[in-house]
């Protein structure tokens, strides 16, 4: 990769007309998301503790969840970070090679937010991880759309492969509502916040190894399925008829698989389900996708406010885990022993009608989000100042 020379200088691409498609699919994405983090945001190792006896109602919400909503938005978050990679490579690429440092660059600062967010704020973070995929799908975004999903076929089937003998070799016992497991984990989420600071960083410190190994892998495959699909006219165009009817047949056999091992008592099958959940959420979010983008067909005033929301989606995801880290571990942490699953849904579903209200109110008065434009910024900071610096001083005026 060549350097800027003297007689170039470097400027963000101008803005060009927004697809109304993606900005709505991230909206859903990062609204759906928070249906499955609200479960951790308290208690960072188990999540939602069942009863003894669990009752009929999360039963009902844990199988709505299994088909719906469980996994789907990660995944869908992944395609359209991969998304994100092919429409920057292609504004950038006219720059003589800056496409990758502007590209790398930002996938470095990521990462940082990455770590502030998974040590200061929430373990569960995705940043990290999307970093890492991201310098990884980097490496073949030059490759044909073949090639890239042979890539993406192998990156997604080697890590659910391990989860699967993981599962076998060390399955997990489920921690029941009021156990002495649960209470312990309780007093670690709900006591001083060094406490849980120093339990953090050691999780972080442990997904340091196990990232590179695992999820990294099934992120970038996701990211590289994104970049086909874009190619491909998806978010452009839908699915045919037939490929959604494949999908369609594939969540729900692979959904009912999932459920079955979840309902089942022997602990291995429990835990096999975090891997089928994985497989069955790419042809749900697939699904997604087609939904969206027959209903949007690129015009901005359909689903204008999931646009909005989507518009602003880093913003909102780390919002999502300050006011719920807040809310359950400082503010009630009564909660974690009190609510079921409906009470958790509830709290989503409030807390996003209160994302698309916000960031239909602050679109009013900025293009962008605050995150957002730090990110950038921090992004182009350096090449701009490099740039500026191999530019003759003549020019500099104009």
């Amino acid at each position: 990769m060549e350097p800027l020379t003297t007689s170039e200088t470097f400027q963000p691409p101008a803005p060009s007309a927004r697809n109304a498609n993606i900005d709505a699919i991230r909206g859903l994405a990062v609204l759906g998301i928070l249906f499955m983090n609200i479960y951790f945001f308290g208690n960072s190792f188990s999540g939602y503790a069942n009863h003894e006896t669990v009752p009929i109602h999360d039963t009902v919400i844990m199988l709505f969840s299994n088909f719906f909503l469980e996994g789907r938005f990660i995944s869908l978050f992944s395609m359209l970070f991969g998304v994100g990679l092919a429409i920057q490579y292609n504004k950038l690429s006219a720059l003589d090679g800056a496409a990758y440092q502007t590209m790398k660059s930002r996938l470095k600062w990521l990462l940082l937010f990455g770590v502030i967010h998974g040590i200061f704020i929430w373990y569960g973070d995705i940043l990290f991880t999307y970093a890492l995929g991201g310098f990884l799908a980097l490496c073949y975004l030059k490759q044909d759309n073949k090639k890239l999903l042979k890539k993406s076929i192998i990156f997604i089937t080697l890590p659910l492969f391990i989860f699967a003998i993981i599962s076998f070799i060390s399955p997990e016992e489920a921690i029941i509502r009021g156990s002495a497991q649960f209470e312990e984990d309780l007093s670690i989420w709900s006591g001083t916040y060094s406490g849980q600071l120093m339990m953090q960083l050691i999780i972080f410190t442990g997904m340091l190894f196990i990232t590179p190994l695992t999820t990294m892998w099934l992120t970038a495959g996701l990211m590289l399925l994104g970049v086909v699909l874009y190619r491909k006219k998806v978010f452009e165009k839908g699915l045919t008829q037939r490929q959604l009817l494949q999908l369609l047949l594939a969540t729900i056999l692979l959904s009912a698989l999932d459920s079955a091992c979840t309902l089942a008592t022997n602990p291995s099958l429990n835990t096999m389900s975090d891997s089928i959940v994985m497989l069955s959420a790419i042809p749900m979010a697939l699904i997604y996708i087609h939904l969206l983008v027959k209903l949007c067909q690129n015009r901005a005033t359909i689903l204008a406010p999931l646009q909005k929301v989507g518009r602003l989606a880093f913003s909102l995801y780390i919002l999502q885990s300050v006011c719920g880290v807040l809310l359950f571990r400082h503010i009630e942490p009564t909660l974690m022993s009190t609510l079921d699953r409906p009470g958790y849904m509830l709290i989503a579903i409030g807390f996003s009608l209160f994302q698309v209200i916000l960031a239909s109110v602050y679109l009013k008065y900025f293009n962008q989000g605050p995150l957002e434009w730090v990110w950038r910024r921090l992004a182009t900071r350096k090449l701009t100042a490099t740039a500026t610096q191999t530019t003759p001083i003549a020019s500099a005026d104009t």
